[in-house]
């Protein structure tokens, strides 16, 4: 009699440690919060905002990520590849050009004219994308889809016409390449952290701002400054991205669920961040803010300015000389 029941129980544990093996771990619904830095209002966070809905009808409702914008969490957005490579936070939207300290390859999107259009960005990213993803994997997440931030400008207190009268503004860059951008130009570039900036704005610790004309927005610029110059200099993209100890514990048919409603929506919030460029401008417009046509020459100069961060950064990446050297034979360019 007591081996029929010794035997009936270890038959069962062995039922429940096989089951246990093939089971997710995340066997009923999981919420995963997802630090954002962007306001609300930002298209960002709403491009994030309904990535999320998508996720959870995609999974039948067993996924469902909750995001937390304009910084609710209390992560910077230079923090947010570690806090998720760490495990503090799931998902984050990670501005690749803020990690640049850990990782200089997010850097190259941004170097400077390097990219002239949201299609000369598709072509980069055919060759950067692959090395990015190994980065990805060593910094334990996995990314899910990027978008680009729209055009860049500079937002100024003054209308000039030459690369001289730049020089000394002090003005705001959201990274580090940014920043050594306007110093190239010859103006006095700061790096500060968006929750920061309009305090510094209304203080006069900056006198202008390079920037999205969403961010523009966002910021209400109106009330600082006057004048928007459409640089173009550099660009960047937002990655949502998952913690890889988190993704491995979602089930194989929620994994591709994810994967493939990012497939889905990334070209589409592409679209979403040239249409709110166009929307961004004509609401500064509305509030008095006056679009500045960079003369021709004035333009060449700023370009041969900032030449020389282009042959910096490829000495100090040499990985990305491949990545460059392809895309531009794509585009035809030397």
């Amino acid at each position: 009699m007591l081996n029929s029941i010794r035997n009936v129980v270890c038959g069962a544990a062995a039922i429940l440690a096989t089951s246990a093996l093939i089971m997710p771990t995340f066997a009923s619904a999981v919420t995963l919060d997802l630090s954002e830095v962007l306001p609300e209002s930002n298209y960002g966070t709403q491009n994030v905002k309904k990535f999320a809905e998508e996720v959870e009808k995609a999974t039948d409702g067993n996924v469902k990520i909750n995001v937390h914008a304009g910084g609710a969490l209390g992560f910077k957005g230079p923090e947010h590849l570690r806090a998720v490579r760490d495990g503090l936070i799931p998902m984050a939207d990670v501005l690749g050009s803020q990690q640049i300290g850990d990782e200089a390859l997010f850097g190259l999107e941004n170097v400077p004219f390097l990219v002239s259009s949201m299609a000369d960005l598709k072509v980069l990213h055919k060759f950067w994308r692959p090395e990015i993803e190994k980065v990805a994997a060593k910094y334990n997440q996995k990314f899910l889809y990027y978008v680009p931030s729209p055009k860049q400008y500079m937002y100024l207190k003054v209308n000039v016409d030459t690369a001289d009268k730049l020089e000394d503004i002090k003005i705001r860059g959201a990274d580090k390449t940014t920043v050594d951008t306007m110093k190239a130009i010859g103006m006095a570039g700061v790096q500060i952290p968006w929750g920061e900036l309009i305090p510094a704005l209304a203080s006069g610790r900056v006198e202008g701002v390079a920037t999205s004309a969403t961010s523009g927005v966002d910021g209400k610029f109106w009330e600082f400054l006057k004048y928007i110059y459409p640089s173009n200099h550099t660009w960047g993209s937002n990655i949502v991205s998952i913690n890889l100890d988190t993704w491995n514990k979602l089930s194989a048919d929620d994994q591709k669920a994810i994967e493939d409603t990012a497939q889905k929506l990334e070209p589409v919030f592409w679209d979403v961040a040239r249409d709110k460029d166009l929307e961004s401008v004509a609401k500064m417009q509305e509030n008095g803010m006056e679009v500045v046509d960079i003369p021709t020459e004035m333009f060449a100069d700023i370009q041969q300015r900032t030449k020389v961060l282009l042959e910096e950064y490829l000495v100090r990446v040499p990985e990305a000389k491949s990545i460059v050297d392809q895309y531009l034979a794509e585009l035809g360019r030397e």
